[in-house]
């Protein structure tokens, strides 16, 4: 056996004397010592070897070593702990086995559920009830141990006894349950779990949705049930040690040749273009919504303030379309294209699936509540794509408002009052609420979304389905084009002597194969978000301000609409950030900012334009009611209160719409101002179809 004491001394006053000083001068407010393995391998490669497959004994004389130093100044550090960090590999959840068992691992992974930090017997002193004598007991299973007779040879007597808390040892402990990241998750699997134990000083590090990697000895114990014990097992990991990932887009490795590669590209003149024609090149057309969703995935830099305040980086983006023009698609595409991409669906998520929960569970918590992620906490630092949000509850709805803007999900209850961390980007896409899209009607009243959630998204896209001879024949011509690619491969691989060939099917393929595939893609967006910060040229400032002052400046008269708000500039600055990123720049340049007003002017066209004015309205958006319909919901209350007179008779409906009909408003426009108004209680229906103002 290669480990022993006076080995593991060597070691620690050749690689770590100065950090144990270190400790001593710091303890017991510090009690660990963190070990990388590279350092162990280079001293002792068999060590090393003999730590991964017999951690319990080389762990134990690491741990008398370094608690047996000879300090200066008479330091001791009887309660010191080796912990070991940075094994070679790292081992997915899924793939652990029987034969990992008792073997020193590294499991990443996202925390999906955690206790609270409580203390845990060790060592319990259980006093004889009838002699009075105290007997300790270790404890080193997960089921409390009681000693099975008086330790006094006198008594001898097996019970009853009493356990003593003031006499027992304790130590901090937490259970934590981790799961493999959704992006790794192969289609079709359900993500793999697995609980972990947390002891002493590295427990309350880490909350639910963080990304973890944890060093550990893999546990198995045996499953009770009603029938008595079950031949099968569980585990669970003892953590040795446990770190945090902050920064998403570390998890994917770059290796020298993609960085070489990466850099050549960047300077190619076309690069902006082949990034949109790799983001969901089976899906025809919606040019702007590829740029839109390429943006996003770069995204624009996070901005912290000397007041503590924080504007984020992260851009969100809603689709708005008819059924069957393929949102769905390009919100799993871009899931793909994510680090920490997560998909969920408004029909299936509730307030607490999206965002996070306190939940009391018997089996992992032991009763306690505990804490769980949703989706929005499990995509922190990278992209939640949410499908179907008109189809959501309207308070689970609502859980979306500070995650979007503020980033971060509070949760309030059961006595848990924490904040955890949602910094990702939102994708979403909602239907019309009456099946297809009306152009005469506001976005907000269409699909049913608040127009506070509607106004934290930079860019929304409406996408109608209407019929066009030029169009459809070009849709049409690429939906073939997909199948017979697709029907040429199968043929080849499951047709023997089936006659086609390789290069049939890699032709065919031409046609929708993207520019860059799905992981060079996801390895030059992550390069991008880790080194490129641009800074903003004076000239594409100039440009910027220019157009948010100009877009402003329709609104000065007091009788047109207020066509934007400072969010929108706030989106300009993002996705000109997000456009520099694209090529890897160090500067946002003029190009940037044309780019970016092109597209911010596609959207606000489509999304806040009045349809009865023509004018800019961003009212329609942050309000849900634009400047035209207040001014009409205005005029037939005063036509109300002119019809009723001084006796405050009621005014029947019929009346009400001939005489404001004779002053130009629609027949279908008074109606449903009517109702609006009825609905907000400043007209009361006295009896039928007959009208009072409050």
């Amino acid at each position: 056996m290669e480990s022993c004491k006076e080995v593991w001394d060597e070691f620690f006053k050749r690689y770590y004397w100065e950090q144990i000083l270190g400790l001593a001068n710091q303890y017991p407010d510090t009690k660990s010592l963190w070990i990388e393995f590279g350092n162990l391998e280079r001293f002792d490669m068999e060590l090393a070897r003999e730590l991964l497959d017999f951690p319990d004994g080389v762990i134990r004389h690491a741990t008398e070593s370094l608690r047996g130093l000879d300090l200066p100044a008479d330091t001791e550090i009887t309660e010191a702990h080796v912990r070991i960090e940075h094994l070679p590999e790292l081992t997915p959840i899924r793939d652990i086995r029987s034969t990992n068992i008792n073997k020193l691992i590294a499991v990443t992974g996202l925390i999906r559920k955690a206790t609270e930090v409580r203390p845990k017997v060790t060592n319990a002193a259980f006093k004889c009830a009838r002699c009075g004598d105290i007997t300790y007991l270790k404890q080193e299973e997960y089921v409390f141990d009681e000693p099975f007779e008086c330790g006094n040879d006198a008594c001898g007597r097996k019970g009853p006894f009493k356990l003593m808390p003031g006499e027992s040892d304790f130590i901090d402990f937490q259970k934590i349950r981790i799961q493999d990241s959704p992006d790794e998750v192969r289609p079709g699997e359900q993500p793999q779990t697995l609980d972990a134990s947390v002891v002493e000083d590295i427990t309350g590090q880490v909350s639910p949705g963080d990304r973890v990697v944890i060093v550990g000895i893999l546990r198995s114990y045996q499953r009770v049930t009603q029938q008595g014990k079950s031949t099968a097992f569980d585990l669970i990991l003892e953590t040795v040690s446990i770190e945090a990932e902050e920064k998403g887009f570390e998890e994917i490795e770059v290796t020298k040749e993609d960085e070489q590669k990466i850099k050549e590209l960047s300077t190619d003149p076309d690069i902006y273009t082949k990034l949109i024609g790799s983001v969901a090149p089976s899906i025809y057309g919606y040019s702007e919504v590829k740029e839109a969703m390429t943006l996003q995935l770069f995204g624009g830099l996070p901005v912290a303030n000397p007041d503590g305040l924080k504007i984020r980086g992260d851009i969100h983006v809603l689709l708005v379309g008819d059924p069957g023009v393929a949102k769905s698609q390009c919100l799993r595409y871009s899931r793909r294209l994510s680090p920490r991409g997560v998909f969920t669906s408004g029909k299936g998520s509730s307030a607490a699936g999206l965002t996070a929960t306190a939940v009391k569970d018997n089996e992992f918590g032991g009763g306690r509540w505990t804490l769980e992620a949703g989706a929005l906490v499990l995509a922190d630092m990278g992209l939640a794509c949410v499908d179907e949000l008109d189809k959501m509850e309207v308070g689970d709805r609502s859980a979306m408002h500070e995650a979007m803007e503020q980033q971060t999900v509070t949760i309030n209850k059961a006595g848990i009052h924490t904040t955890l961390k949602a910094r990702c980007s939102v994708l979403g896409a909602a239907n019309p609420k009456y099946g297809r899209f009306d152009k005469y009607d506001p976005v907000g009243k269409q699909i049913n979304l608040p127009p506070t959630l509607l106004s934290r998204f930079d860019l929304i896209f409406i996408i109608r389905d209407e019929p066009n001879t030029a169009q459809d024949t070009a849709v049409s011509a690429h939906i073939f084009n997909t199948h017979i690619a697709g029907e040429l491969a199968l043929r080849r691989k499951y047709v023997k002597n089936s006659g086609i060939t390789e290069e049939q099917v890699t032709e065919a393929m031409s046609t929708i194969k993207p520019v860059f595939d799905v992981e060079f893609l996801r390895k030059y967006i992550a390069y991008a978000r880790r080194t490129s910060y641009p800074l903003i040229q004076p000239e594409a400032r100039k440009m910027l301000n220019d157009f948010y002052l100009s877009l402003r400046k329709l609104g000065e008269d007091p009788d047109t609409p207020l066509p934007v708000t400072a969010r929108q500039l706030e989106a300009l600055i993002r996705c000109a950030q997000a456009s520099a990123r694209t090529r890897l720049s160090s500067q946002t340049t003029i190009e940037d900012a044309r780019r970016v007003i092109r597209i911010v002017t596609v959207s606000l066209n489509q999304v806040i334009r009045d349809p009865q004015t023509g004018n800019l309205d961003s009212d329609l958006i942050n309000t849900g009611m634009g400047k035209s319909q207040r001014d009409r919901l205005r005029i037939i209350l005063e036509a109300v209160r002119s019809l009723q007179g001084g006796n405050g008779n009621s005014v029947p409906e019929d009346l009400l719409t001939q005489t404001l009909e004779k002053e130009g408003l629609k027949k279908e426009y008074i109606l449903d101002a009517i109702a609006k108004l009825k609905t907000a209680g400043d007209l009361i229906e006295v009896s039928n179809n007959r009208f009072r103002v409050v």
